[in-house]
C-alpha cells in the first residue's frame, strides 16, 4: 500500500466535516485496558481541568469545581462504556421450541452515541430484525447489543455494521437487518447547523437481500 505524503494536519483539514470511516472495527489500541478505570478517570480529570483553564473558565467557581471529575466519570462509566469488553452483554439463546420461522423485528431501540470526529452526541432509533435459525434470543438482548456498540466514539455507518455482525455471530444466522435513523449534533449545533436533517444507515444480509423480505421489514417500521 502506498502511504499518502499529505501531512496529517492538512488531510484532517481537507476532510472537514465529512464522516469518513476506514474500518468496521472501532480503532482502539492493544493496550487500551491495561490501565484501571480509576487511573483513567484521574488522568481525564486532570486533562479536562487544563482544557477548562485554557478556554478561560474560573475553576474556583462552585458550579465548575466538580466538572472535570464528572466529565471523567461520564466518559469511562457511561457514554464510552461500550469500549470495554467486560461490558459486552452476555449471550443467552433459547431453543425455538414453538417453531417460529418468520421475521422478528425489534423497533424503536434508543440510540445514544457520540460522534468520533467532534465528540458531540448522536441520537435516534435503531430497528433490528432477524429470521430464526433454530435459536432465538431474549428481546432485551437486542436492545443491549445496540446500546453496547453505541456507547463508544462512533460513526453511524460503523455502528450499523457492528450491530449487524454481532447479531449474526450471536444468532448463528446471516438473516439479519439493521436500520438506524439518527441525528448528529455536529450537524445540528455547529458547522452547517441544519437541525432538521437526520441520517439513515442500513445493513442487510442473508434473506434480507431479497427485495420482498427487505420490503416486509421496511413496512414493519411504518
Amino acid at each position: 500500500m502506498v502511504k499518502s505524503k499529505i501531512p496529517v494536519k492538512q488531510m484532517i483539514e481537507e476532510m472537514g466535516d465529512e464522516h469518513f470511516s476506514f474500518a468496521n472495527g472501532t480503532p482502539i489500541r492493544e493496550d487500551a485496558f491495561e490501565m484501571s478505570d480509576e487511573d483513567k478517570m484521574d488522568k481525564i480529570e486532570a486533562h479536562f481541568k487544563s482544557i477548562m483553564d485554557i478556554i478561560g473558565l474560573d475553576l474556583e467557581d462552585d458550579s465548575l469545581q466538580g466538572t472535570p471529575r464528572r466529565v471523567a466519570k461520564m466518559f469511562i462509566k457511561e457514554i464510552f462504556a461500550g469500549l470495554k469488553p467486560d461490558n459486552k452483554p452476555s449471550t443467552t439463546l433459547f431453543e425455538n421450541n414453538y417453531g417460529y420461522r418468520q421475521m422478528l423485528v425489534e423497533k424503536n431501540i434508543k440510540v445514544h452515541s457520540t460522534c468520533e470526529h467532534h465528540f458531540l452526541p448522536i441520537y435516534g432509533r435503531a430497528h433490528v430484525a432477524y429470521i430464526p435459525n433454530g435459536k432465538v434470543i431474549g428481546l432485551s438482548k437486542l436492545n443491549r447489543i445496540v446500546e453496547y456498540y453505541a456507547k463508544r466514539p462512533q460513526v453511524q455507518e460503523r455502528l450499523t455494521i457492528q450491530i449487524a455482525n454481532e447479531l449474526k455471530n450471536m444468532l448463528g444466522t446471516n438473516d439479519v437487518a439493521v436500520y438506524i435513523d439518527a441525528r448528529h449534533m455536529c450537524v445540528q449545533s455547529r458547522g452547517i447547523q441544519h437541525e432538521d436533517s437526520s441520517t439513515v444507515t442500513t445493513e442487510y444480509s442473508g434473506k434480507f437481500l431479497n427485495e420482498n423480505v427487505r420490503n416486509e421489514f421496511l413496512r414493519a417500521l411504518d
